[in-house]
């Protein structure tokens, strides 16, 4: 059996909106994350040699800042996506939500 207020949010054009914005950018920083992350295991698998130079006179490699931009990349869409959903996406469902419950 079928909630009548489900059917209510499902047919209410702001709920396609959200949809389709959520879906959109949620996708967009997926293929972002897979990129970047497939990018740099990429590098470890086919050019070792260029993540083995060495950067200025130390011991550290180039592997190291490129490895840590993954991490702080992950971390920045991270935010970027909660930033968006607590100020975007929170405040349509509030808008469909009072709308299906008048």
């Amino acid at each position: 059996m079928r909630d009548p207020v489900i059917d209510k949010i499902q047919s209410h054009p702001k709920y396609h909106e959200l949809r389709k914005a959520r879906d959109g950018f949620g996708w967009l920083l997926s293929v972002l994350m897979l990129v970047v992350y497939y990018g740099y295991i990429a590098l470890i698998a086919f050019d070792k040699a260029f993540l083995a130079q060495p950067i200025g006179s130390g011991v550290t490699t180039l592997g190291i800042p490129l490895g840590m931009f993954v991490i702080v990349f992950t971390v920045v869409i991270t935010g970027l996506y909660v930033q968006r959903a607590n100020n975007t996406y929170d405040a349509l469902t509030k808008e469909i939500l009072e709308d299906v419950t008048k």
